[in-house]
């Protein structure tokens, strides 16, 4: 008998450190896969874009939460992305522009990689994570990778890099569309390497923290021919709004410069109603290319059995108007240009929900620290939105702040407004609209009379937030 309770005790005892080797790691400290998808607009099927070809996405969606009302706290991907990364608003002077350095801007500040890197996370950074490849190294258990190219646009046809050789800026047509594998563009090449990661990851005895930035849908709108195939271009049409609001100050319109850059758009008026229609098939055809190597890394994780321990988040660093009040690409405080798809999947929370509460970017670095059980760095200037996960119906915030160069914005359940200032403070211009019943913003309601007091009290709320938005607690 007492042999028999030495062989049990002894089995007992293997199991248990034969367990241990084969879980390295306790299932309490959650992995993060951190999903980042430039110039994506809330524009697919799981924001109920049946147009759109975009299952991947879509099933993240069913997996997890989804965010109906995300907005970027700046339009613009160097300042978006360190405004989020940092979990800090912007100011006039701080996170302005595509050239943003969140080392220099928030100096003594941590970045999101960076305190889940010193709280026993490796971290790694592929493609496109802050705009600077060079910008807050210390974040990082590896030099972040980006593939090479021969040209940094991206182009493969042998017309667009003949362009590319012959210009200045390196910027052949505005897209391009060749039979190829998906690794031929920058994207495949980041899923093939963000895969060869997760699996020496799961090796590791500690969690990880692994971070996939694609380019697409970014210009030059360029995927393999298959892309394109599903969108033909008879079935493009141009927005419905395809005009200037009535209205709208002149502050609140641009002249799109990011894509008169490239070759072959005219550098003032509008483009071609044929060329519109080619960029916005373009723009749908990188989004499904993107869908699909999305779904490569989803299923990458189903595959190597991490899925059941890992975070799962997808964000776009700022909407993108494809014509919309006339106007192309992000830089402007219209709700086209600073709403995003934004959607998540954690470990223990049910999937397939919805949520319609406000939610904005600085809100991402304290959630993902909740979900992971880790301290909140006191500089943080956004709002757990954990608890929406257990229930998406409750409230959560009254407002968001965003702003861009000299617009500054606040988006209300019923209200979007917008106050524009010099650079000396002086006001010279604003907008209002009811989103209750003009959802496109197509007609500014700022200066009718009946409004006054609507007005004055956004205004006094608006100044708050960007009297707020300088505290930074370090």
């Amino acid at each position: 008998m007492r042999n028999s309770i030495v062989i049990f005790t002894l089995f007992l005892l293997f199991s248990l450190i034969n367990f241990s080797c084969s879980n390295k790691r306790p299932l309490d400290k959650p992995n993060v896969l951190f999903i980042a998808v430039d110039d994506l607009r809330p524009e697919i099927g799981a924001y109920g874009a049946t147009h759109i070809k975009s299952p991947n996405i879509d099933r993240l969606s069913a997996e997890g939460l989804t965010f109906n009302r995300a907005y970027c706290n700046v339009p613009v991907c160097g300042a978006s992305r360190a405004s989020l990364l940092m979990g800090i608003k912007p100011t006039k002077n701080r996170f302005v522009n595509y050239y943003t350095y969140a080392q220099k801007d928030a100096p003594g500040a941590i970045s999101l990689p960076q305190h889940f890197k010193n709280n026993g996370y490796y971290t790694i950074s592929n493609g496109k994570i802050f705009h600077n490849q060079d910008d807050m190294l210390d974040s990082w258990s590896e030099d972040p990778w980006r593939p090479n190219s021969k040209n940094g646009r991206d182009y493969i046809t042998e017309k667009n890099i003949k362009i590319c050789d012959s210009i200045d800026n390196g910027r052949a047509w505005p897209f391009e569309w060749v039979e190829a594998h998906d690794t031929a563009y920058f994207d495949g090449q980041m899923t093939q390497k963000t895969i060869r990661d997760l699996k020496r990851l799961r090796e590791l005895d500690q969690p990880f923290f692994l971070a996939a930035g694609f380019l697409k849908p970014h210009l030059p709108f360029n995927a393999p021919q298959k892309y394109w195939d599903m969108y033909p271009y008879e079935n493009i049409s141009l927005p419905e709004n395809y005009y200037r609001p009535e209205n709208a100050p002149d502050a609140a319109i641009h002249n799109f410069g990011e894509l008169r850059n490239y070759y072959g758009v005219p550098k003032n008026g509008p483009v071609s109603d044929e060329m519109a229609r080619t960029l916005i098939r373009g723009y749908y055809a990188c989004v499904s290319y993107t869908d699909a190597l999305v779904g490569k890394l989803l299923t990458a994780l189903d595959e190597l059995e991490l899925r059941e321990n890992t975070i799962v988040i997808l964000w776009g660093d700022h909407g993108w108007q494809l014509g919309e009040h006339s106007l192309w690409c992000k830089h402007s405080n219209f709700d086209v240009a600073m709403r995003v798809p934004m959607i998540i999947s954690a470990p223990g929370f049910d999937g397939g929900q919805n949520t319609n509460a406000l939610v904005e970017y600085i809100d991402i670095f304290p959630s993902l620290c909740e979900l992971a059980g880790l301290d909140l760095p006191i500089q943080l200037h956004g709002k757990s939105f954990v608890p929406l996960m257990d229930n998406p119906n409750q409230d959560f915030k009254d407002l968001i702040y965003a702003r861009f160069i000299n617009g500054e914005s606040i988006k209300t359940n019923e209200y979007l407004y917008t106050e524009w200032f010099n650079k000396e403070g002086e006001y010279y211009g604003r907008m209002l609209y009811d989103h209750k019943n003009d959802p496109d913003e197509n007609v500014n309601i700022s200066e009718y009379p009946e409004n006054e007091a609507l007005v004055d009290s956004l205004s006094k709320i608006l100044h708050n937030e960007m009297e707020s938005a300088f505290e930074i607690n370090l």
